[in-house]
């Protein structure tokens, strides 16, 4: 008997007792959080605030610098191949200090999620504070969850033309000035709004304000709790890095069950303080219930601590029904034990050396990164020539880096390879005793490098470049080539 004719019997006796067949899939229930106050609504207010504050006005601000360097302080200038953050100048050698500050980010991100929980997620993530704005826009045309699910619900009318309308203009604006303000890290603030007013601006940039501003809008707008419960992989792995010290959002069942509704002057005794009102569902931005325990989807924004203490208050009972709290604690309590808070333990202990180091490193390499760099690039076509006299020259392209604010002026020399002799390439009257390089740039330079016959053979050698004023220096090896194969 095949698989498919093995299950007939079991889904008709399935349909025939609960008069309706299996459904495997349901379609994904739209969330309509209610509005709430309370302490950590309004501290996710202020985070918001702060957070698009930040990230819209920071192109404009200015930072001087010497010569025709960027005013912007914070700009990643990729046609002049550099990245400014205020006084800091990294260029792409110097690669690894972006590589550390990610590994820097990504370990303070699991030192607090140890410590407390999903509170990145909850405030501070990108998606969290756009789809914040978002809700609000919509809750302030469309009105609160109610209002919004009888709106969804009524027939094609003009009021919920108008409404839909303005609420979906009002979304593509912020995207708008969402994309915009990502290219103005990328290009001059000032003169990039100029050249975007008056229809002057690159192919490029328009594309990635068009691509922005869709993605801002699709994520904001559409998936909301749907990017934190199965786009975003932090939700996945926060698992590995909680304990039972960890702050999560919990309820506490020894205190709130059984549950009831509240009848007014009706005993209560056989009751637990949750009146079964739901208020904490109704709250929640990805629509679960706090009471069930905690689950992946929930990304502790602590509105259900609000909705929750607002409810307490009204019928007289103590707050904290839902709170922050700890695994451990939420035991303790059931118990009858007082609660502890335990800091500092194996896993925090790591993660703050890791961090310590990681700082000492990059600290060491911002103060002690040079402002000299020397690379040479070997001829590959010919590899050598062999001269009328019987010398042998190989040629070199010299790039000099100058990191420092002012022009250079460098001495060129080969050390650890006898009957040496050097000679430039140059229509700028550039000698080997005096190349000058402008500052913050990089000088090319197209050198040879002759052996007389006596002393040809193939080497390991080094240039070396030293600063005619500071006598710095800087040298990186390179090869001698005198014949190909053996």
């Amino acid at each position: 008997m095949s698989q498919n004719d093995k299950y007939p019997e079991d889904g008709a006796a399935d349909e025939s007792s609960a008069g309706s067949p299996i459904q495997y899939f349901a379609a994904q229930a739209k969330v309509y959080p209610r509005a709430v106050s309370g302490f950590l609504r309004q501290f996710k207010w202020a985070v918001l605030i702060i957070c698009l504050g930040i990230y819209y006005l920071s192109p404009f601000l200015r930072w001087a610098r010497p010569g025709d360097l960027p005013d912007q302080a914070i700009l990643i200038d990729l046609p002049g191949r550099r990245a400014y953050f205020f006084m800091f100048e990294i260029w792409p050698q110097e690669v690894y200090i972006i590589a550390g500050i990610l590994i820097f980010a990504a370990v303070t991100l699991f030192f607090v999620t140890s410590l407390l929980g999903r509170v990145w997620c909850g405030f501070f993530c990108f998606q969290t504070v756009w789809t914040d704005l978002y809700m609000w826009v919509e809750r302030v045309i469309q009105g609160d969850r109610n209002a919004r699910m009888k709106l969804d619900k009524s027939p094609l009318g003009w009021e919920k033309i108008w409404k839909k309308c303005l609420t979906h203009l009002s979304w593509l604006f912020i995207g708008v000035i969402t994309a915009g303000a990502f290219v103005l890290y990328f290009n001059d603030a000032p003169s990039l709004i100029r050249d975007i007013f008056h229809g002057e601006v690159s192919r490029t940039v328009l594309a990635f304000i068009i691509g922005l501003t869709l993605s801002t809008y699709i994520m904001a707008g559409f998936a909301r709790e749907q990017v934190c419960t199965y786009m975003c992989p932090y939700a996945r792995f926060q698992s590995a890095m909680f304990d039972k010290q960890t702050l999560i959002i919990g309820y506490d069942q020894a205190r709130g069950e059984p549950r009831g509704k509240n009848k007014g002057s009706e005993l209560r005794e056989h009751l637990g303080d949750c009146i079964d009102c739901s208020l904490c569902v109704q709250v929640c931005p990805t629509g679960i219930d706090i009471r069930n325990g905690l689950q992946i989807q929930c990304i502790a924004c602590g509105l259900c601590v609000d909705a929750c203490n607002s409810v307490m208050d009204k019928i007289g009972k103590p707050r904290d029904l839902v709170r922050y709290d700890t695994e451990e604690n939420i035991e303790l309590r059931a118990q009858g034990h007082r609660p502890e808070l335990h800091l500092l333990r194996p896993r925090t202990i790591y993660y703050t050396i890791l961090l310590a180091t990681i700082s000492a490193l990059m600290l060491g390499a911002l103060l002690m990164r040079p402002d000299l760099g020397l690379n040479v690039i070997h001829d590959r076509n010919p590899l050598f020539v062999k001269l009328s006299n019987g010398d042998i020259r190989n040629g070199y392209d010299i790039k000099i880096i100058n990191k420092s604010y002012e022009t250079k002026s460098f001495r060129l020399v080969s050390e650890g390879i006898e009957g040496a002799s050097l000679a430039i390439q140059s229509a700028n009257n550039d000698t080997i005793d005096d190349l000058s390089v402008p500052p913050d740039s990089v000088g090319h330079f197209r050198i040879f490098l002759t052996v007389d016959k006596k002393h040809a053979q193939d080497a390991n050698f080094q240039f070396k470049i030293i600063d005619n004023k500071t006598l710095a220096s800087s040298a990186t090896r390179t090869i001698f080539i005198t014949k190909i194969g053996d």
